[in-house]
């Protein structure tokens, strides 16, 4: 049956009237639609525009200040990196200046105490001849006394001054020379 009014070929007459029953309720709902597509439009689709526009926009706006942000950050990162980089060979520099100057300080203080070494050296030796010197004046002195009392004895006489002077350094030529 249903086959039968497809195959049947209905006329225009009867195809219109079967699509508008009636004239004049079409046009209503035809206005109707209408006025309705208006008050979509101006309540609903402009109000729901604009929201989507400012959103739209604060989106864009976010998305540029993320980027500027993020070139902002990479730039920072590079003046980090930069001044980490300058700052270790500051620090380099800094180390290798506190070496040489250790260093110096070392060598100045390895000089004096060489220099401290020698002098209390030369000091020893000089002490040493003087009490070298002093023992052998003191050797000296203890050989003339003992001289005159050897040749007051074997003499037995009394020598004058001149006799003592030439005895004793008679001996004591002797005695330096073995």
């Amino acid at each position: 049956m249903i086959l039968q009014i497809f195959l049947q070929a209905p006329s225009q007459e009867d195809f219109i009237s079967k699509m508008i029953p009636n004239f004049w309720s079409f046009l209503v709902q035809l206005l109707a639609l209408i006025v309705l597509i208006v008050v979509v439009v101006f309540v609903a689709y402009k109000p729901v525009k604009k929201i989507i526009e400012k959103r739209q926009n604060y989106i864009e706006s976010n998305i540029q200040e993320a980027r500027e942000n993020n070139e902002k950050s990479r730039q920072n990162a590079l003046e980090s990196q930069k001044l980490i980089l300058k700052s270790k060979s500051e620090a380099n520099i800094i180390i290798q200046s506190a070496k040489e100057s250790a260093n110096k300080e070392k060598e100045k203080i390895l000089q004096q105490a060489n220099e401290d070494v020698i002098k209390m050296k030369d000091d020893a030796l000089k002490q040493i001849e003087q009490k070298e010197a002093e023992a052998k004046e003191s050797i000296r002195k203890e050989m003339i006394d003992v001289a005159l009392s050897a040749s007051e004895t074997l003499l037995s006489r009394s020598v004058d001054n001149d006799d003592n002077r030439r005895l004793i350094k008679e001996f004591i030529d002797k005695m330096e020379n073995k």
